[in-house]
C-alpha cells in the first residue's frame, strides 16, 4: 500500500521539469540535479536535456559543470553534444567548442545542420578563419551548404576574419535570403571599415530593422565619420518603419557625440535613452561617462556614475571617469577616486594604470608615475607601448628631457611615434632644441610619409634660425609628395557641430565668419572700441 501511494514516474519527472523553470542559479540547479541523482533519473532525456541546457546556456549558467554532467551520459545523442559546444560557443574561451566537435565524430556521431553554425561562431569570436574555413569544408562534405542558417553565420564568420570578399561571395550564392544574410552582410562591410559597401547593401535591403539601421551607424562611426553616423540616427528616426534605438545603437551614438564635443546633442541622446524607456545597463552609463567627460561636462559625468551601485560597477566605468578626470587637469579627484576604486573591491587592470599616468603627466607628479609605471609589474601585468609613451610624456612634460631620451633608449619595446612625439613636445617646450632635433629625425624615420614630423623639424630648425635647413625639410615633403593636412576644429552652437578648416570657404556662413573675423582682428589691434564689438558680435548671433 505504501509503494501504491508514491506519485508514478511520469508525474515525478513533470513535476521536476516544471521546478527546472523556475531555477534561477547554479546553487538551485546543483541541488535539483542531486534529487535526480538520488532518484535515478540522472539519464533521463527530458531531464537530462533541461538541466544540460540551463547550465551551458543560462546566463548565471557554468558551461564546465555541463560539460562533466555530459561526461557522464551513455551514448549521447546529436543534441546533447550540440548543447555543449553551443555552450563553449558563448562562453569567454570558445576554444573546447573545437574539441568537443572532434571527440563527437571520433565517436561516431553524426553533426546536423544545428551544429556547424555554432562551431562557426567558436571561430568568428576567436577570429580564426583557417579554422572556420575547415568548418566550412565539413559543411561542403555533409551537404549543408545550402542550409540558410549556416549561410549566415558564414559570412559573419568571414567578415569577421577580414574575408570580406569571400563573405561577399557566399551571400551573393545564396538562393534566399532573409533580413539576418542581409544584416550581416552590411554588418561585415562596417566592421571592415567599407562604410561605402555596408551604405549600398543597406540602400538595396527590402527591409530593416534595429540591428540594420545599428551596424551602419557604428560604421561610420569605426570609420571616423561621425557627423554621418549622427545623420544616419535621425534618419532611423524619422523613418517610416518607427524603429526605435536599443542599447547597441546608443553606444554608438554617443561614442560620435563624444568625439565630436557635441554635449547638447549628448545631452539629448541621454534624454531619448530615458523617454524611451531603454534600461541604463552598466555599458550605456560608462558610454554616457565617457560622453560627458570628452565634452568636458565633468560635473554631469560624476553624476551619471555615482547613479550606479557600487555593488554593480566594474572595471571600465571607473577607468572611464578616472580617465575624464585626469584628462582634464583634475589630478587631486582622480587619484582619489582611483584610492576609492581599490576600497570598493575593484581590482585595476592595464588600462587603469594608463589612466593613471594621464593624471600624473598632467599634474607633472614624476615620482607618483614611476610608482604606478612599477605596480604593473608587482602587479603581474607587462608595460605596453602605451605605458612606456605615458611615462616618457610625463617626463619630458616635467622637463626631465634627458632622462626620457635614457628610458626611451633602455626600454625593451620598439620606441613608436607616440612616445618620440611626446619627447619632441617636451624638448621643444623646454628649449631643449638639440636633443630635438636628433628625436624630430628619428620621427621622420619612422613615419616618412607623415606631415607632421617634416613640419616639426622645420619648426625647430625655424626656431634656431637655421633657415636653409628649415627649407630643406619643406623641399623633402614636395620630393616624397607628402602633403599638409590642414588642421580644424569642432564648435557646437546651439546643439548643431561646425568643423571649421583654415582658409575654408566650404561653411554656409563662411562670408559672415570672416566678417566677423577680420573685424575681431581689427578691434585687437587697435586695443578699442569693445562695446561695439560685443554689440556686433550679439548682431551676428545667428551664424
Amino acid at each position: 500500500m505504501l509503494h501504491a501511494s508514491l506519485p508514478k514516474p511520469t508525474c515525478i519527472n513533470q513535476t521536476l521539469i516544471t521546478v527546472l523553470d523556475q531555477c534561477k542559479s547554479m546553487h538551485e540547479l546543483k541541488k535539483i540535479y542531486a534529487l535526480i541523482t538520488t532518484l535515478g533519473l540522472s539519464q533521463d532525456d527530458p531531464l537530462v536535456s533541461k538541466i544540460l541546457s540551463l547550465s551551458a546556456l543560462s546566463d548565471w549558467g557554468d558551461i564546465n559543470y555541463s560539460h562533466r554532467l555530459f561526461s557522464q551520459l551513455h551514448n549521447p545523442k546529436t543534441f546533447y553534444w550540440n548543447t555543449i559546444i553551443r555552450g563553449y560557443s558563448n562562453s569567454k574561451n570558445p576554444n573546447p567548442s573545437v574539441s568537443v566537435f572532434i571527440k563527437m565524430l571520433r565517436v561516431g556521431v553524426s553533426p546536423d545542420y544545428l551544429t556547424y553554425p555554432f562551431l562557426v561562431k567558436a571561430s568568428a569570436r576567436l577570429l580564426k578563419l583557417e579554422l572556420g574555413a575547415a568548418v566550412h569544408t565539413h559543411v561542403l562534405k555533409t551537404g549543408f551548404e545550402s542550409d540558410r542558417f549556416i549561410q549566415n553565420s558564414l559570412i559573419h564568420m568571414y567578415a569577421s576574419c577580414r574575408d570580406i570578399r569571400y563573405a561577399r561571395t557566399i551571400f551573393d550564392g545564396m538562393l534566399t535570403r532573409n533580413l539576418v544574410s542581409w544584416n550581416a552582410m552590411l554588418d561585415g562591410y562596417a566592421k571592415c571599415g567599407d562604410v561605402i559597401s555596408a551604405r549600398g547593401v543597406f540602400e538595396l535591403m527590402p527591409e530593416r530593422d534595429v540591428v540594420s539601421w545599428s551596424s551602419l551607424i557604428d560604421g561610420y562611426v569605426k570609420s571616423g565619420e561621425y557627423q554621418e553616423a549622427m545623420v544616419v540616427f535621425e534618419n532611423m528616426r524619422a523613418a517610416a518603419s518607427g524603429t526605435k534605438a536599443n542599447e547597441v545603437t546608443m553606444v554608438s551614438v554617443l561614442c560620435a557625440c563624444a568625439h565630436l564635443g557635441a554635449l547638447e546633442q549628448g545631452r539629448m541622446m541621454h534624454q531619448y535613452v530615458i523617454d524611451n524607456g531603454l534600461p541604463l545597463t552598466l555599458v550605456l552609463r560608462t558610454s554616457l561617462v565617457d560622453m560627458y567627460a570628452k565634452c568636458g561636462a565633468i560635473p554631469e559625468a560624476l553624476n551619471v556614475f555615482h547613479g550606479v551601485p557600487m555593488s554593480r560597477t566594474d572595471v571600465l566605468i571607473w577607468n572611464t571617469v578616472i580617465g575624464g578626470l585626469a584628462t582634464h587637469g583634475l589630478v587631486k579627484e582622480s587619484l582619489e577616486l582611483f584610492t576609492e576604486m581599490q576600497i570598493v573591491g575593484i581590482t585595476p587592470d592595464e588600462i587603469t594604470y594608463l589612466c593613471l599616468l594621464t593624471a600624473c603627466a598632467h599634474g607633472g607628479l614624476v615620482k607618483k608615475a614611476w610608482d604606478f609605471f612599477d605596480c604593473l609589474g608587482k602587479h603581474g601585468m607587462t608595460p605596453k607601448s602605451e605605458h612606456y609613451a605615458c611615462l616618457v610624456d610625463v617626463l619630458a612634460r616635467a622637463g626631465q628631457v634627458a632622462d626620457a631620451y635614457q628610458f626611451i633608449s633602455q626600454m625593451p619595446v620598439e620606441p613608436t611615434a607616440s612616445m618620440l612625439g611626446a619627447l619632441l613636445s617636451g624638448c621643444m617646450n623646454h628649449g631643449k632644441l638639440d636633443l630635438a632635433e636628433i628625436v624630430g629625425r628619428k620621427l621622420i624615420e619612422l613615419e616618412p610619409d607623415h606631415d607632421g614630423r617634416y613640419v616639426g623639424l622645420s619648426n625647430i630648425y625655424a626656431a634656431e634660425k637655421r633657415w636653409d635647413d628649415a627649407r630643406t625639410m619643406r623641399d623633402a615633403m614636395l620630393r616624397r609628395g607628402v602633403k599638409k593636412s590642414p588642421g580644424f576644429s569642432f564648435v557646437e552652437i546651439f546643439g548643431n557641430p561646425h568643423r571649421f578648416i583654415a582658409h575654408d570657404k566650404i561653411h554656409p556662413d563662411s562670408e559672415k565668419i570672416y566678417v566677423m573675423l577680420k573685424f575681431i582682428i581689427s578691434q585687437i589691434q587697435h586695443d578699442t572700441n569693445y562695446e561695439n564689438l560685443e554689440n556686433c558680435m550679439y548682431d551676428m548671433k545667428d551664424v
